[in-house]
């Protein structure tokens, strides 16, 4: 976003955004691609498999995670959104698709639901293992309580999210506020 006193109006033009998506719902080799989409399989060569198997494909996973890379003016920029809900996955996929995650400097959380960021705690810890810093992005609101409400009408807890106090002691910096303008 461009800077200015008040709140940004304008937002910058990026030269280039790649978006991979690393833990979601569902993955199927099988189906058919858009011509814009590029195969797992592809994918998971370029990372460095030299034999298609189990252990080189994706695992899915309930849940979301992605991550952009932009690039403007040959400054490039590396974000997570979200990590889905178990660490080892996250960062199995990770690895089979050659993802370094040293490269990241941020990740947006986009609500407390442990399906979106419990991996993150295991994500911290590899970033940082790989000589990385990285600023995890949250709203105040999604570290509150959470229970599903059975036919029966039994409550059934839900797991509570990493605390921005536990993401701090993994290494990240945490912010929980939006930028003041």
């Amino acid at each position: 976003m461009s800077e200015s006193k008040g709140a940004s109006t304008e937002l910058d033009t990026l030269d280039s955004l790649s978006v991979d998506v690393l833990t979601d719902d569902v993955s199927d080799n099988y189906v058919s691609k858009t011509l814009f989409a590029v195969s797992e399989f592809s994918n998971v060569v370029l990372g460095g498999a030299t034999v298609i198997s189990g252990e080189a494909l994706l695992c899915a996973n309930l849940g979301f995670g992605l991550r952009l890379v932009s690039d403007r003016g040959g400054k490039r920029h590396t974000l997570l959104f979200d990590t889905g809900p178990e660490g080892a996955i996250f960062i199995r996929n990770c690895a089979n698709l050659g993802i370094r995650l040293g490269d990241v400097e941020a990740i947006a959380v986009t609500h407390g639901h442990w399906d979106h960021m419990a991996a993150l705690p295991m994500t911290i810890d590899t970033i940082i293992e790989q000589a990385g810093r990285v600023t995890v992005h949250v709203n105040p609101g999604m570290f509150n309580e959470r229970a599903i409400r059975l036919s029966s009408g039994r409550i059934v807890p839900v797991a509570n999210v990493p605390s921005p106090a536990e993401l701090q002691q993994h290494g990240a910096t945490v912010i929980t506020t939006p930028p003041s303008g």
